[in-house]
């Protein structure tokens, strides 16, 4: 009898064993159900959270774009001028070009010419081409990173191209810097992430139509070289040369005619003014090239001072090295821009808003504010400069358009005797004068103003929210350190 009842005990405490496991396994095989379902319905409200911000950004691209083509203040002047007249004596006299402006830009323009016979007027249709140029260089960069990268992350890059960069204003001009950095910058994307032939193809015409832009290809070329171990991209540089020397060729009726012979200013106080040609000291023209208020490039293209090297590095898509390898080649065109420019006796482009022989610059500078204002895991001190020099980067795309301060009547008088002043000094910079003269804000430009005002909060308001955290957290910090009484003595 004990021994049966001993038996049945064990079998009764096994039966209990066992009933406890299975609840158990029930439990767990519960929470391990609603744990995947928290995180299913996690996941899709991300992908909805996502889709809503994709068709967001979406629209404020496609918005801006349509507001832009509406409002902006197109028209032909200066050299855009001259070379508006040398296409249309071509086209309807037949009448080869011999200005000293590249015709490649221009030629690409024949069938909005044309279109002047349909709609409007060639005059209408050539004042915005380099819109529709600036249109299908930010569609083509889309479409050839949207398959490596972040799109948001591709999406913020094309919003910034068109709400905080200098190309708002130079959209409106029929000017060659518009076609030569969205040939150059776009086509050098395309040969990494595309079609070789067809993005080095790009580059090439870009370089052709701004002949002075020759050592920034070798740059590019260089830099390629050295990456990639490959000979063959010398094949670049020499298909822009020869197409640059036939041009001219064509064009002058001599292969190293370029134009530009005793080409010079008017004399003025400054030093170094009334040369021709390459007159001007590097050192100088280098300072001014960079840091002058009118004209210089921390001022409106201040993305360049951003460091993004690290935060691409650190991204999980595949094409990552390629990307920052893409950035530097950006950066090299654009260092031999600045070489090239800073020798020229018009280094500042003539009378034009900002900078004008540096358009190219607004390219690396809005991706790295791009790549800023998507990865805001960094410094506090990183996010503040990001926030600093988007809010400079807005007012420089806003300032072309909204105000576009007319400061001819103190750049021309005698002879262009003063225009130094508007290159040099805050008050009479582009970007300063309207607080001078206290200028208002147009009527019709009103929706402009609006959708600029949207952009600037959808992009900047989560980096705020960013800085004003890290801040609260930093004063905490402190506080623990620095605030608490019990440490302090008399």
């Amino acid at each position: 009898m004990p021994g049966g009842t001993t038996r049945h005990s064990k079998n009764l405490s096994q039966q209990d064993a066992k009933r406890r496991e299975v609840k158990d396994n029930v439990m767990q095989d519960a929470q391990i159900s609603e744990s995947d379902h928290l995180a299913r319905v996690t996941q899709a409200s991300k992908k909805q959270s996502a889709r809503i911000l994709a068709v967001f950004e979406t629209t404020l691209i496609g918005a801006g774009l349509v507001i832009m083509l509406q409002l902006l203040p197109f028209t032909i002047f200066g050299d855009g001028d001259v070379r508006f007249k040398a296409l249309s004596r071509m086209l309807e006299q037949g009448i080869m070009p011999t200005m000293k402006y590249s015709l490649v830009g221009p030629a690409l323009s024949i069938p909005f010419w044309y279109l002047g016979y349909v709609y409007q007027t060639s005059l209408w249709w050539c004042q915005r081409y380099n819109f529709f140029v600036f249109t299908i260089g930010l569609l083509v960069i889309y479409w050839v990173l949207r398959k490596w990268f972040d799109r948001s992350l591709v999406r913020k890059f094309l919003l910034i191209l068109i709400i905080a960069s200098m190309f708002p204003y130079h959209l409106t001009t029929y000017y060659a810097e518009v076609f030569t950095a969205i040939c150059v910058g776009v086509g050098i994307l395309v040969a990494t992430f595309g079609s070789s032939i067809a993005g080095w193809t790009a580059v090439i015409l870009g370089v052709v139509n701004t002949p002075a832009s020759i050592l920034g290809l070798a740059f590019v070329v260089i830099k390629q070289i050295l990456d990639s171990k490959r000979w063959r991209y010398v094949l670049v540089l020499a298909a822009a040369v020869c197409l640059l020397v036939a041009e001219a060729w064509i064009r002058l009726g001599h292969p190293l005619n370029t134009g530009y012979d005793n080409n010079a200013g008017a004399r003025t106080v400054m030093p170094y003014s009334g040369f021709s040609g390459f007159s001007y000291p590097f050192f100088f023209g280098l300072l001014s090239i960079l840091f002058s208020f009118g004209k210089g490039l921390i001022f409106f293209a201040p993305g360049l001072l951003l460091p993004i090297r690290s935060t691409i590095l650190r991204m999980q898509q595949e094409k990552k090295f390629e990307l920052f390898r893409v950035y530097l080649l950006w950066i090299a065109f654009l260092l031999g821009l600045i070489l090239v420019y800073s020798r020229w006796w018009a280094w500042y482009g003539g009378w034009f808003w900002g900078p004008r022989f540096f358009l190219f610059a607004s390219i690396p500078a809005s991706f790295a504010l791009a790549v800023r204002l998507h990865y805001r895991n960094t410094s506090l001190l990183i996010n503040l400069l990001t926030l600093i020099v988007f809010c400079l980067s807005m007012w420089v795309g806003f300032n072309g358009v909204v105000f576009n301060p007319n400061l001819q009547g103190i750049c021309y008088t005698r002879d262009y005797a003063l225009e130094f002043l508007c290159h040099y000094t805050p008050e009479f910079s582009v970007l300063w004068y309207p607080f001078v003269i206290q200028e208002r804000i147009k009527t019709g430009l009103i929706p402009y103003v609006v959708y600029s005002i949207i952009a600037f909060a959808y992009l900047a308001i989560p980096l705020i929210w960013k800085i004003a955290c890290q801040t609260a957290e930093l004063v905490r910090i402190s506080g623990k350190a620095h605030l608490n009484i019990k440490t302090w003595h008399f």
